[in-house]
């Protein structure tokens, strides 16, 4: 995909929506825009940038993620039900279009090479520990069984963004900053602090329900 450094691309602004390369979106197409959008983009190389929007300001972020069409199903009444995978992340150099919709030129962006590849893998480690002990505290809580994921990335850069799209709750308002972050290490140990954060939460509340098991979870 980086054959190009900048092309146009087609933009598919969604709110609250940030997708990570590797990810797996389905998507349900029924706006006659994005439904002109969808026929052009299959007609061509079935890739669009997946862009969030401000739901307030109704502005773009500058960083989206590409969005690779895997399979589509088309209804008699012209709406579409799409699965993409997330690809390279984009910035948006300029909006050269926005009507029937957004198409931008844009640039490829990668993570900076990590030299220190001993320090990411200890800091991958210890992420991978805090994601453990918060699974298996929040099983213990809820009293529900939630399985450490089966296949979980080994690269420290995948693994960086698979955090970045599978943790609820607070990271959720930093997913923008994670998906624009163009240094794993950093990328990781901002995740690694939300998780060490969370897991003291959750390990304080386990705490005090064996202390008084009495007392109900709000």
């Amino acid at each position: 995909m980086g054959e190009l450094s900048v092309r146009e691309l087609p933009l598919f602004p969604l709110p609250e929506v940030v997708l990570f390369p590797q990810e797996v979106l389905p998507l349900h197409i029924f706006e006659s825009r994005y439904k002109i959008m969808l026929k052009s983009v299959l007609e061509s190389d079935s890739m669009f940038g997946i862009i969030k929007l401000d739901p307030t300001t109704k502005r773009m972020a500058n960083v989206g993620c590409c969005a690779q069409i895997i399979k589509h199903q088309t209804a008699d009444d012209g709406r579409s039900n799409i699965i993409t995978i997330g690809q390279q992340r984009f910035q948006v150099l300029e909006i050269i279009r926005s009507t029937p919709y957004f198409s931008a030129m844009v640039s490829w962006i990668s993570d900076d090479n990590v030299d220190n590849f001993q320090n990411l893998n200890s800091l991958k480690d210890s992420v991978t520990e805090a994601l453990s002990d918060v699974i298996n505290l929040t099983s213990k809580l809820t009293n529900t069984k939630k399985n450490f994921p089966d296949k979980l990335p080994d690269n420290p850069m995948e693994l960086s963004f698979w955090i970045g799209a599978h943790l609820g709750g607070p990271v959720a308002n930093e997913q923008q900053k994670l998906l624009e972050e163009r240094n794993t290490f950093t990328r990781l140990q901002r995740e690694y602090e939300m998780l060490d954060h969370t897991r003291k939460q959750l390990a304080a509340r386990t705490a005090l329900k064996e202390s008084f098991p009495d007392i109900k979870e709000n």
